[in-house]
């Protein structure tokens, strides 16, 4: 059975002065998770606000448990992130 986990988070970055701090930030993020979790990842909402960043994270997998999991780890990576602060979050597991 496939099982697909969708997450968005929020996060806002108060250091950031423009959109070229906002894209610094969002690449790091973006790359970090892709390689570590092997995760689809994208910028969903807010691109032309320099201080927020919307990010809508999708995997797959055949165990939801494992999926839960996974996308519950990002979450807390988001959370420990030096720059960013993390607002909000909706995990649903379909």
């Amino acid at each position: 059975m496939l099982v697909v986990g969708v997450l968005e988070a929020r996060l806002r970055l108060r250091s950031s002065r423009s959109l070229k701090d906002k894209r610094r930030v969002l690449r790091s993020i973006k790359d970090r998770m892709r390689a570590r979790y092997n995760v689809s990842v994208a910028e969903v909402d807010d691109q032309d606000t320099w201080q927020s960043i919307v990010l809508g994270f999708a995997l797959a997998g055949s165990s939801s448990t494992r999926v839960a999991a996974e996308l519950e780890e990002i979450l807390r990576q988001l959370r420990l992130h030096p720059e960013a602060e993390f607002l909000d979050h909706d995990l649903q597991i379909l």
